[in-house]
């Protein structure tokens, strides 16, 4: 109920009337029954702007910190993630990764629709980064399709390491439903999970345009802090050296 109330009157209205997200190929999400929405992932505002788009709720899977946080913080946040379509992750299997699994099959269980953002966080520079195999997993085990989609300028409205941006229009593209019953059976195949996730992959970049970069987004991101990071030591040896360079011509 809560989750209709803020789609449709408390928060729903207001952003659409800000930001007029527009939409297409949402025809191609089907009116009823399961289906994997698999989306690129550029800013936190993906998942409120890409259900808004849609008559049908899109449930995702969020940490389970933003449900159990005590106290009247904690209750609001339990309140308001909930309500927006999010359910914590089911930590009863052997880590995080089989947890979202699990309460992945349930919702598609129950007919309805999963959004997942194969690279598992957010993009740091606007690129499209390799997708996790969860995705191929899913797909095959529950046998429902997989719907690739892209959101476009979320990440100027909410950048990464920012609470707000700067205005645009945001846009969300449902591209046309992949099938993979011909691996049925084959779940525990890593090749073919690698298969079916880079064609998904690959029909997300030509929905939203971004450079592809093959590699887990996890890892570029760790590599561009490092980068940074020696960047600045590198440049304060460098005032170092000058401050002490001027000191001796100083004293000479």
């Amino acid at each position: 109920m809560l989750y209709w109330f803020l789609k449709w009157i408390a928060l729903g209205p207001w952003l659409k009337l800000v930001f007029r997200p527009h939409v297409e190929g949402a025809e191609n999400v089907p009116a009823s029954g399961p289906a994997i929405l698999a989306s690129n992932h550029l800013s936190y505002a993906d998942w409120l702007f890409m259900p808004l788009t849609l008559p049908r709720r899109v449930t995702f899977v969020a940490k389970a910190e933003y449900f159990t946080t005590p106290g009247i913080k904690g209750w609001f946040q339990k309140k308001f993630f909930s309500g927006a379509g999010q359910v914590p992750i089911d930590r009863s299997g052997a880590n995080a990764a089989e947890g979202a699994l699990a309460s992945a099959r349930h919702i598609l269980g129950e007919g309805d629709l999963f959004g997942i953002y194969p690279e598992g966080t957010r993009s740091h520079d606007g690129r499209l980064y390799r997708g996790k195999t969860g995705v191929a997993r899913l797909a095959l085990e529950t046998g429902v399709p997989v719907i690739p989609v892209a959101v476009l300028g979320t990440d100027v409205v909410a950048p990464p390491g920012k609470t707000f941006g700067t205005f645009t229009r945001p846009g969300v593209r449902f591209g046309t439903p992949l099938d993979f019953s011909r691996y049925e059976g084959l779940e525990n195949d890593r090749y073919i999970l690698r298969a079916i996730t880079d064609e998904i992959m690959y029909e997300i970049m030509q929905l939203s345009g971004q450079e592809y970069v093959d590699m887990y987004a996890t890892k570029a991101k760790d590599l561009s802090q490092k980068s940074a990071a020696e960047a600045r030591r590198a440049e304060r040896e460098a005032r170092e050296e000058r401050a002490v360079a001027g000191e001796q011509k100083q004293a000479s």
